[in-house]
């Protein structure tokens, strides 16, 4: 393979955003669908295709349906930015994403991957372009590589696909409304003047919900557990901010099944706290500023917070409503496994940023007046 852009690339990101953004105010901006699948890069080169995951790691090998399509159906020589999806019909129903039948697809057993892939096949939608041919786009603004994407996707009709686009914010908003019932995330807006830039959050994303990927640092116990039935409690959150985990909050919401399932399941990720991220901290005893666990604050006291550290692997995507200082305001709300996240990748920088207000306008306050 020999591309003017080679593996391994990390794909340009997104920061979060409430509602869609006015051009008028953030730029010139083009619109797109946010899919609800794995983030995939396509290095094609003739016959010779390979798909790289957000965090650089092969696919290509998982979705064998989709490379074959692809050597059909792409250009001879490029590379793509884009997300592998799976589309799930239910009987009477319209077809909507599915991103759990996707998770399915990462499996070691070649047999099961052959047979995922004629149950549930996946396809390939393309969003941007970063080289054509013997030309590298990366250096480019976006309007540009999305008009060459055009010309040189036209007339996909699936598996693979090339997604649509509009400059209006108005379309936008009835995008963001339409397509959430057919699985879509919400809306990403794009600066039509920017170029490709690997691992900068230069995108928008406009979801229907907050959401973060957050890592699994720990567990606690919860108040019926026993030593014969264990039940996990709640999962202890993290969040990298210049290479240190730090704690910021918890997700509680399991079924007592799931609660029995779970502490099992962590059990190979269990560690002794002093080899632990958060093992520096057994030094508090009492309150502390950043409320780490196994701590006591005002509202504690007398109970058992002691956690069981884990080997901070996993990465899980959580709802919340607002942050407070550096940790979720309220309990997280389990969403889903994020099996395609690396942990160093979860930081602070994917979260919503709360707009400034004065709290003198809120409480009607007139800063002239005399005391």
């Amino acid at each position: 393979m020999d591309l003017p852009v080679m593996p391994p690339v990390q794909p340009m990101l997104a920061k979060s955003v409430k509602g869609i953004p006015d051009p008028a105010k953030a730029g010139a901006l083009s619109f797109e669908p946010k899919w609800d699948g794995f983030r995939c890069l396509v290095f094609k080169d003739g016959d010779e295709v390979e798909l790289a995951s957000r965090n650089t790691k092969p696919l290509t090998r998982y979705f064998p349906e989709v490379v074959a399509a692809m050597r059909e159906q792409l250009p001879e020589r490029c590379v793509l930015d884009g997300e592998i999806f799976v589309a799930v019909a239910p009987p009477g129903q319209q077809s909507r994403l599915e991103f759990e039948v996707l998770q399915e697809r990462i499996h070691p057993a070649k047999s099961r991957i052959d047979l995922l892939a004629e149950r549930t096949p996946a396809s390939y939608v393309a969003f941007d372009l970063l080289a054509l041919g013997d030309e590298s786009y990366v250096g480019r603004p976006f309007a540009e590589r999305r008009a060459a994407l055009e010309q040189a996707l036209v007339g996909l009709d699936g598996p693979c696909y090339l997604t649509r686009t509009t400059t209006d914010p108005a379309r936008a908003e009835e995008w963001f409304h339409q397509f959430e019932g057919a699985g879509l995330d919400g809306v990403v807006a794009k600066p039509l003047g920017t170029p490709y830039q690997p691992n900068v959050r230069s995108m928008l994303k406009i979801k229907h919900e907050r959401t973060a990927d957050v890592v699994v640092a720990g567990y606690r116990e919860h108040k019926t557990s026993t030593p014969e039935a264990p039940l996990l409690g709640s999962l202890l959150l993290g969040l990298y901010r210049d290479g240190q985990l730090q704690h910021v909050g918890v997700s509680a919401s399991f079924t007592a099944k799931r609660r029995a399932e779970l502490i099992e399941e962590l059990q190979p990720l269990v560690v002794p706290i002093e080899d632990h991220p958060w093992g520096h901290w057994q030094e508090f005893l009492t309150a502390n500023p950043d409320r780490v666990p196994g701590t006591q604050s005002r509202w504690s006291q007398g109970k058992d917070l002691s956690f069981t550290p884990l080997r901070p692997e996993l990465v899980l995507e959580v709802a919340y409503d607002h942050m407070e200082g550096n940790r979720f305001r309220h309990t997280a709300q389990f969403r889903r496994w994020r099996t395609d996240r690396d942990p160093e990748s979860c930081g602070y920088d994917q979260l919503d940023e709360p707009v400034s207000y004065d709290l003198a306008s809120v409480l009607g306050v007139d800063e002239e007046a005399p005391r």
